[in-house]
This record gives structure tokens, sequence and C-alpha cells, in this order.
């Protein structure tokens, strides 16, 4: 079923046509919920009390696949899942729910995912129903190196609570290592579902499992051989942004362009060598209660750049170094995050100590080595047996020392061609090309951020799609940072790529980005937005991703002749019809 398509000389203005779109969009929505219930209905023994909605907040498809999780763990319980994302539910919908799992991520700092947003607001209103019906759990997934942990399922367990909803189980908030926890929940959780819904526990459906293969997730990585690497940026560029392809063939992997790759790295072995001399220690050092020797365990199993919140706690309080006692004290996480920048583990252990750090202790204090997501650059179409990274290496010199970024020095040094580094495919349903090829595609992605767009533009080349394509890109400047330059001049001249707007904020004094280009041409934009096109964005999410958005906004109001309330509303509804989309991090 598609949304109707108002005409662009429909006797509307810009407010009216979003006020129209919007009342179809939320008929469309609505018939959608009434077509799925015969089918939920359709499995022997399946009343309306027994059914559990499973609802995800994700931003990179971790709650996704937790929820996937839960539903087999529903299903043997004697429950009807029924997996959705938060965006595809409308507070009306919700309101009907008897059952309710939320599974959610946390974005940022403390954010909701993108995908959760619309309904956060519908249900964090004055004008939100009451629940008292409705029986319900939160699993949280989040990082405690990160502020705001878990925020986003503590934000919904609270606010479900106020509106009248009976906890069945009390909400868990898990730590990047969140399978084995988030498990014992469900298996604790769900057989208190069934008590409340009236389940009998018998099975109603056995799915057989979907076997899994190396490289499907990351407990269970492919190793992947290396056919490129090579550098893309100039050698006079301030950064150093490489393209590494690797190759799949005969693994049975498959991905979809908008996707991204995981890769576990592997620590650099010159900080490894510096923490074993501060800890006075060897290589091949015993560590209780692990089969692995300490050099191995620093090398390939904890994070040793980016200091874990327990090492930093405990050394503010067996540290004579006042600055950081006193953050600590205080509480000061804007402060505590200037003290820390450029700082590794190896710097913290290198204050004065009150007392000596045994090995035992400085290994419980770490946190587990953690892959790195990397949105893939290239289409399965175009490059089959193939997946290409776009990644830029991250070095730095602090306090007479250099650093380097874990995973993309990993690939830009100690990776070369042949070499086989552990990977797995990552998929991100909520990035993702519309299914209709005549589309209009406005894609914002500076820097690194063009990997996705790259591999959306070779996906509508293969499948021969007719729709417009335009590309916003920039860096520092146009002679060192034009990456994928033939590439995408290429497609210029082929018509593939119908826009390219480019942003180097170097080159000139005033500093020019992609947001300034798009207010400049604000007026297409708009029009092409009218025209049902998509609007996507991937990048640096703390700046150029709100910059962007802000951007966005102002073009909608002036062009649209908006009031700014329907220009939110206006934005809201490319948002629910999944018409912006972002990958930001």
């Amino acid at each position: 079923m598609k949304i109707p398509y108002i005409p662009e000389d429909a006797p509307f203005n810009g407010e009216q046509k979003y006020w129209l779109a919007g009342f179809l969009a939320g008929l469309h929505s609505r018939l959608l919920v009434l077509e799925e219930k015969p089918q939920a209905a359709s499995h022997a023994g399946v009343t309306s009390t027994n059914q559990l909605n499973i609802l995800f907040g994700s931003q990179t498809g971790n709650a996704e696949a937790l929820a996937q999780s839960a539903a087999r763990s529903a299903r043997a319980k004697g429950l009807v899942p029924v997996v959705q994302g938060l965006g595809e539910i409308d507070i009306d919908l919700f309101a009907t729910m008897r059952h309710v799992l939320i599974i959610t991520s946390t974005y940022g700092e403390g954010e909701m995912p993108d995908n959760a947003q619309l309904f956060w607001q519908a249900l964090s209103a004055s004008t939100a129903p009451r629940l008292e019906h409705m029986h319900f759990a939160v699993l949280a997934i989040g990082d405690t190196s990160y502020d705001g942990f878990c925020q986003a399922g503590k934000f919904f367990d609270m606010r479900l609570e106020q509106l009248g909803a009976k906890r069945v189980s009390d909400r868990i908030d898990c730590d990047i290592e969140y399978e084995e926890p988030s498990e014992q929940w469900l298996q604790q959780s769900m057989p208190q579902f069934a008590a409340s819904a009236g389940s009998s526990g018998t099975v109603l459906e056995n799915l057989p499992e979907t076997p899994v293969i190396p490289g499907s997730n990351k407990n269970n990585p492919y190793a992947a051989e290396i056919i490129s690497n090579k550098r893309l940026s100039g050698e006079q560029s301030g950064k150093e942004i490489r393209h590494i392809e690797f190759d799949l063939s005969g693994s049975g992997l498959t991905y979809q362009a908008g996707d991204a790759l995981g890769v576990i790295p592997v620590n650099d072995p010159q900080l490894v060598e510096l923490l074993l001399t501060q800890l006075k220690a060897d290589y091949d050092t015993p560590v209780p209660g692990f089969e692995r020797s300490l050099g191995d365990l620093l090398t390939w199993q904890f994070e040793i750049s980016e200091p874990s919140r327990k090492l930093i706690e405990w050394v503010g309080e067996n540290t004579t170094n006042q600055e950081l006692r006193h953050v600590l004290q205080h509480d000061d996480r804007d402060a505590l995050g200037v003290w820390l920048w450029g700082k590794d583990t190896l710097d913290l252990l290198q204050l004065e100590l009150k007392r000596t750090l045994s090995i035992s202790e400085f290994v419980a204090l770490l946190r587990p080595l953690q892959y790195r997501a990397y949105s893939i650059s290239s289409s399965p179409k175009a490059h089959p047996n193939h997946v290409h990274l776009t990644v830029a290496a991250v070095r730095y010199h602090s306090s007479s020392r250099a650093r380097h970024g874990v995973c993309s020095t990993y690939l830009g040094d100690r990776t070369g061609r042949g070499e086989k580094p552990a990977i797995f495919i990552s998929p991100n349903k909520a990035f993702r090309l519309p299914a209709d090829n005549n589309a209009p595609l406005i894609m914002v992605g500076p820097g690194t951020g063009i990997a996705p767009f790259r591999a959306f533009l070779e996906e509508r080349e293969a499948l021969g799609a007719s729709g417009k394509n335009w590309l916003f890109f920039g860096d520092q400047h146009q002679e060192h940072d034009f990456i994928y330059q033939d590439q995408l001049n290429a497609w210029q001249q082929s018509g593939l790529l119908t826009r390219l707007d480019l942003a180097f904020s170097r080159d000139q004094a005033e500093k020019i980005y992609v947001q300034d280009r798009m207010l400049e041409q604000g007026a297409e934009l708009f029009a092409w937005l009218e025209e049902g096109g998509c609007f996507y964005v991937c990048g640096d999410a703390s700046r150029m991703a709100k910059d962007v958005d802000q951007a966005l906004y102002e073009i909608v109001s002036r062009f649209g002749g908006l009031s700014a309330e329907s220009t939110a509303n206006y934005i809201d509804q490319l948002k629910k019809q999944k018409r912006y989309l972002r990958d930001v991090y």
C-alpha cells in the first residue's frame, strides 16, 4: 500500500499540503495495522490476551536484534510476539496494547534513538492516555563510558509507571556486553508475562533457528581477507582516509546498502609494551582467573586506549592529583571530559598513586575490547563477494606521545593486503534506500560520511533506478580531501548523480560547510522534498548532524511558508514516512 501522491500543482499551499499528507499517512498506518491483525490472530489458540508487543528503539541494530531474541523467548512460553520499531507505533495504537516489552538503546549522551524520538514525544506529552490496563517491562542497553547510561530505557520505565501501567519485571540496564545479562533477564521475565497474560505455556509455533555462520554477529566473526588497502586523501591532507576492500567469497555472508561492518580490532603493540613496563610485568605474566597471559589480554581482550569509568574512579580515589580528585568529587562531567581529553589508560597509571595497583586489580578495572562499526561504502550488486569501507585513521600527539585510533590505525597500519581481520555484518534496517526507485534522494555526507551514499549510488546504478540523486559532500581542502572524486565526476557525467554540491571549508577565508550549501539551494531542496524526496544524513552526530537538522528546519519553514509548529510537524512527518533517516555517530 502506498501513500497517495499530492501533485505539485494541487491547489494547496505548503502548510495545507503538509496537513493533507499527514492525514493520508495516518490513515495509511492505521490501515496497515488492520491488515496485520488477522495475521496475528491466525495462530491456533491465539487470543488478544497472550499477545506480547515487543517494541524496540534502535540506532545501530543491537536493540532490534535483541527484540528478535525476545520474540523467541516469548514463543517458548506460549506468547505471541509482535515485534515492531517504536517509530512504527502511534500513541492511540499503543494505548490498546495489554502486554508490552520495550527494548531500547540510548543514543549520544542520554538521548532517544532516532526511531524512538517521535513516539517518546507523544508518550511524554500531557495528552498521553492513561495505561492502567497495560503490563510492561523495559530492557535497556547502553555504555557506561557515556553520560546518561541507559537513559532512554529509564525514561520509558518511569513514564509508563506514571501513566498507570503495571511493571511485570524490574528494568534491567545492560552495559556493552549485554548478551548474557539480557538473555538471563528475558528467561526470568517471560514466565511473568505469560502468567500475566494467562498463557498455558504451550509453545504455539516452533520456528527453526537460522544457522549461525561466521560473520553473522560479533561473537562469531569471520576472518575476511583484505584485497585492497589504499589511501584516498592526498599526502598533504590533514587527514588520512583509507579505502579498504574485504573478500567475502565462500563466506555465505550477505549485506545491503546502508548496513555497517563490525571490525574487531587488535590493540597497538607499542601501547601494550608501555603498559607492561609501567606495571613492571612481562608479556607472559599469568593473570589469576584467565587462561591467557597479561600481554595477550592487553592485546586482544581489553580496552586500553580509552580508560574505563571504573579505572578513572579507582585512580581518583588513590591519586594525589588534586585536579582529578576535585573534578570527580564535584561530579563535573564536562570538566572530567576536558581533563580526560587525549589521555589513555597509561596516562592514568602514570599519575602519582598512594598505593600500588596489583595486576589482578588492574585487569578487573578494564572494559572488554569492543568492535568498531563502519558504514559500508559499497553495494553488493556492484561488487559481488566484496565489501568496502572508508576509514579515517585517527592520529594525534598528546603529552609528548603519539596516540592512535584503536581500530582505524589497526586497519590502516597493521592489516595490509592478504591480512584477515575479524569482521561481521551489522544490519542497519533503519537506514535503507526507499523501495520506490523513482523517489528522489538527497544525501548529506561530508568526509567519511560519504560511505553509505557511495553504496546507495552504486546500488541505484546497478538497479537502473530512475530517481534523481543529490549529494552534499565536503571536507577541508578540495585538492587533498576530495575522496572518490573520479567516481563522483563519472556519475555526474552519466546522469546518475543529478546534483553534486561541494563544501570545502578551508579553501576560502570564510569556512563553508554542507549545511551552508543546503541553505544556498533551499528552494530546490524543498521542491525535491515536495516531490516525495528522501533526506539522508551520515557523519558526526555532535555538530554536523545538528547543524544540518537546523538548516533543514530553516529551509522547510522559509520555502514551505510554514509556522514553527507546522515546520516541526512537517519534519516529523518525514521521519514517520521514513523519508528523513540518519546514520550518525
